[in-house]
């Protein structure tokens, strides 16, 4: 039986970084930067590719998914931390707290999901390049973006309902800038062991599985460019898949870091530090990653922003030297 202070508590306390005064000043402004960053370098991608015909092929079709996954991941918990910096309140209601725990996982699964599919297409352009237009087809592309979205949201829907279970105090105190799931779990009142059983399945059908299909691929990739008689050869077959590669080990090392450093040190602080890694950084610098290594994204954004920018005063067209 509950007792009378066991309830659906009707708000939370996010504690997040600091409370002087000068440090959430610092860490506003460095948020809203790299927010903003997040949000528009990954906007930008989505309509250079969708601008581009030359861009409209499986590889910068789940480039976009990624992009798009990437702009609501950090969309998720780095709002509502600024507001709250902002109004200076640390409050989030139970409602809220709910709605960033499915969204967060949502679009986290949808970014692991994503990145293994992107993993397959890159292992059949190089190991079956001959037959790569006909394997990845418009239909199974679709299905696969389709499938990546509906897994990422009948995941989350299992953790979140079975939050609704759980009994809360009435001053519940979360050490973190966001309602991240393990840390409200730690809160509970009542019983969480079906809860953990939940999360440890769908983490080992939408987590594990899916990286496990990356390294596969990977393997595979590697053993298919190492039988490659030339050097250049090689060193092209390795650009095609070097961006995806190294967003892969930014998104699993950062959110490995997370969870390594949970269970090192009894402190959230770490795992404080570290989720900021993976919920904006991450989403940030994936953009850069794609773009600066990518020399048909790099023409597509130029071509982007020829179009977008003003004319320049007193320009003359139609004139060459």
């Amino acid at each position: 039986m509950e007792s009378p202070n066991q309830t659906h508590a009707s708000e939370f306390l996010l504690l997040g970084f600091s409370e002087r005064s000068e440090i959430q000043f610092i860490i506003f402004g460095l948020f809203l930067a790299m927010y903003l960053a997040a949000v528009l370098g990954n906007l930008l991608l989505i309509l250079a590719v969708g601008a581009d015909p030359h861009l409209h092929t499986p590889m910068y079709f789940f480039l976009s998914n990624l992009s798009l996954a990437d702009i609501c991941f950090t969309s998720t918990t780095v709002p509502k931390m600024l507001v709250n910096i902002q109004v200076q309140s640390k409050i989030i209601t139970y409602r809220g707290c709910l709605g960033q725990i499915f969204f967060f996982i949502v679009f986290g699964c949808l970014d692991n999901l994503l990145l293994a599919v992107m993993a397959y297409d890159r292992f059949v352009a190089i190991c079956h390049p001959l037959h790569y237009l006909v394997i990845m087809s418009p239909r199974l592309c679709g299905w696969l973006a389709l499938g990546s979205w509906c897994l990422s949201v009948l995941g989350s829907l299992l953790k979140t309902l079975t939050v609704l279970r759980l009994s809360f105090g009435t001053n519940v105190e979360i050490p973190h800038f966001f309602c991240d799931l393990p840390e409200v779990l730690k809160q509970a009142c009542s019983d969480t062991l079906i809860n953990n059983t939940v999360v440890y399945f769908t983490t080992g059908l939408l987590a594990v599985i899916p990286f496990s299909g990356i390294l596969f691929s990977y393997y595979k990739i590697v053993c298919s460019i190492l039988r490659v008689s030339s050097a250049g050869g090689k060193h092209r077959a390795f650009s095609t898949c070097g961006s995806h590669l190294l967003a892969v080990c930014l998104f699993y090392g950062t959110g490995l870091g997370v969870y390594l450093s949970s269970a090192a040190t009894s402190s959230s602080s770490s795992s404080l530090v570290a989720s900021v890694m993976y919920t904006t950084v991450t989403p940030m610098l994936n953009p850069f990653i794609y773009s600066l290594r990518n020399r048909d994204i790099k023409g597509a954004l130029g071509r982007l922003l020829g179009r977008l920018a003003p004319p320049r005063h007193g320009a003359v067209t139609g004139f060459s030297w």
